[in-house]
């Protein structure tokens, strides 16, 4: 479903309260990377798309999910965010910009949402193995005119770790999130990246 379209996204949430009576975790997790260009460059058509999916679905789905919670008097909303969300980006203004906002949205979702024992918080991940970072990676390169070895080499160097993380680092984040152990955790940016020494890597 598209995560940016307001009535499929209250449909969503109708099924939801309709077939399982209540929603105890949302993971808002949808997102797209946007252009990789010089802002200047940037079609704005494509940079509002990538603000409307990324920030905008999280902005819908905590929207859906939270009288849900309300009622309940209890939850756990969880938004994937990026280190690009907090160091920046060259390139990347679209998704640099989205991830910024997740963050802030994060935190006053944190804060309206407390009081009915609701947390809120953010996991921001550095590079994270599999296909959508490659093409990533083939697309920054491209822009230097390098290669993607190079580029990925960077971004190896760039954390103490020297590695990218994985899908299931940062599930097993989530889960501990949404487990007993964090239930005293809100309005956090949860890093999760091997340390980022050099958030701006050259190539």
């Amino acid at each position: 479903m598209d995560v940016a379209d307001p009535a499929a996204m209250r449909a969503l949430f109708g099924r939801i309260e309709a077939e399982w009576g209540g929603l105890e975790v949302l993971c808002a997790n949808a997102g797209v990377s946007g252009r990789t260009a010089l802002l200047e460059d940037q079609d704005y058509a494509a940079f509002k798309e990538c603000l409307d999916v990324t920030l905008g679905g999280a902005v819908l789905a905590a929207q859906g999910a939270l009288p849900l919670m309300k009622r309940a008097r209890q939850g756990c909303v969880i938004f994937t965010g990026s280190t690009s969300g907090q160091f920046g980006t060259p390139l990347r203004a679209p998704y640099v910009a989205a991830k910024w906002a997740v963050n802030g949205l994060m935190k006053t979702v944190a804060m309206e949402a407390g009081p009915f024992g609701i947390r809120a918080n953010t996991i921001a991940p550095g590079c994270v193995e599999g296909p959508r970072i490659e093409r990533v990676i083939e697309r920054e390169a491209a822009a230097k005119g390098t290669t993607p070895a190079a580029v990925r080499s960077a971004y190896e160097a760039g954390t103490s770790l020297r590695t990218f993380v994985t899908a299931d680092d940062v599930a097993a984040m989530a889960v501990f999130l949404a487990s007993p152990g964090g239930a005293r955790i809100s309005g956090q940016v949860l890093t999760l990246d091997g340390h980022t020494e050099n958030p701006d890597p050259k190539v």
